[in-house]
């Protein structure tokens, strides 16, 4: 029984998110920001596996296409589900981070509306690809959907929000902790994608 446990990949994402977040805590603090800043790496951290799942996603659709294969389009919809999860789910973390570091929410930050237009995109588009038979629409859905975010995200403004702030940082122990961060959200959202995979699987 612990051993079937122990299997399970949303074990291991309970355990990777526990990690991350206690992980998150031990962050070194900022000039400015203080300690304040460790909400800004767990924002970016979360931000930036949403995206490396949605580009996986859509990685993984255009083979399934060309080769026609049945599982790559299965596992484009995992990655696309779990970039979404972890899309939304960023959003309260950046009200947080605003919270902490602006001192209240501007919501009005461009930055902020398109996040909150394709979370509310990303749910109907892979709620209606998922009443769909065939498997090759998610991994079509998951190309337009990456292709299109990353377009709106070039061309979206920041009026608050800094331009990639960690990664211009001159700060090593910042960008090495962050690296960390980064390393142990992505493990998270990949673990989520196999579970959701094999659900999936399970129900085919």
């Amino acid at each position: 029984m612990l051993a079937r446990i122990l299997r399970s990949p949303l074990t291991w994402f309970g355990i990777l998110l526990v990690a991350a977040a206690g992980f998150t805590l031990l962050g070194p603090a900022e000039k400015s920001l203080g300690a304040n800043v460790r909400v800004v790496y767990l924002h970016g951290a979360w931000v930036w596996a949403a995206l490396a799942c949605f580009l996986a996603a859509a990685v993984l659709g255009a083979i399934g296409l060309i080769l026609r294969g049945e599982s790559l389009h299965r596992w484009s919809r995992a990655l696309g589900r779990s970039g979404l999860f972890f899309w939304i789910t960023y959003l309260p973390i950046s009200m947080w981070a605003m919270q902490t570091n602006w001192n209240g929410l501007f919501l009005a930050e461009p930055r902020w509306r398109l996040a909150i237009v394709f979370a509310v995109g990303g749910l109907l588009l892979q709620t209606g690809v998922a009443l769909l038979e065939d498997p090759a629409w998610a991994s079509a859905a998951n190309i337009a959907y990456f292709i299109t975010l990353i377009l709106a995200l070039t061309n979206t403004p920041n009026v608050m929000h800094p331009p990639a702030p960690i990664l211009n940082s001159d700060a090593w122990r910042i960008q090495l902790f962050f690296s960390g961060l980064l390393l142990l959200t992505l493990l998270a959202a990949a673990q989520f994608a196999r579970w959701l995979f094999q659900l999936e699987r399970a129900g085919k």
